[in-house]
């Protein structure tokens, strides 16, 4: 999963040492698109397979914005409920897509997608957005890799309050 030679133990103990490198990265700046865009690199350079690793944030109560993000051009807007990004933010439920293209009213920004992992961001119990990432290949994504992501988001989410 970790391309990095210190990511050498289970992929629980890897997620583990992400979520501290990440609250090292982060502490004592409060830009939220700073933070959003370190993630990204961050989460990034350490996940392979993938082929987009970014964020939308909540736009007004109803549509999600295109926020800091690694990977080719992407759709700008989501609607709240639609695709696999509304559907998390509105649901405030962690998506875990085998086949985006099984999924009922996926947006395909990049045609190159075939599964994805979506975790919402919730800050002050509001949805703030997700964080979204896509790979080429079919069922990249586990539970464990799900659960790894949700540990990454609740650190990341003490650093946007």
């Amino acid at each position: 999963m970790f391309t990095q030679q210190q990511y050498a133990g289970t992929l629980q103990e890897n997620y583990d040492l992400l979520c501290k490198q990440l609250d090292a990265l982060l502490e004592g700046e409060r830009n939220v698109m700073a933070n959003l865009a370190n993630a990204s690199a961050l989460l990034n350079q350490f996940l392979d397979r993938t082929n987009w690793v970014g964020f939308y944030v909540m736009d007004g109560e109803d549509e999600l914005v295109l926020g800091p993000f690694q990977g080719l051009p992407a759709c700008v807007r989501i609607a709240l409920g639609k695709g696999v990004c509304g559907t998390a933010a509105r649901d405030r439920q962690t998506q875990l897509v085998e086949d985006v293209h099984a999924f009922p009213g996926h947006i395909a920004c990049d045609a190159a997608s075939r599964s994805e992992v979506v975790v919402p961001i919730i800050v002050e119990d509001r949805v703030f957005g997700v964080l979204d990432i896509d790979s080429p290949e079919l069922a990249r994504f586990s539970e464990e890799d799900a659960r790894g992501l949700e540990k990454f988001v609740r650190v990341l989410e003490k650093h946007l309050q």
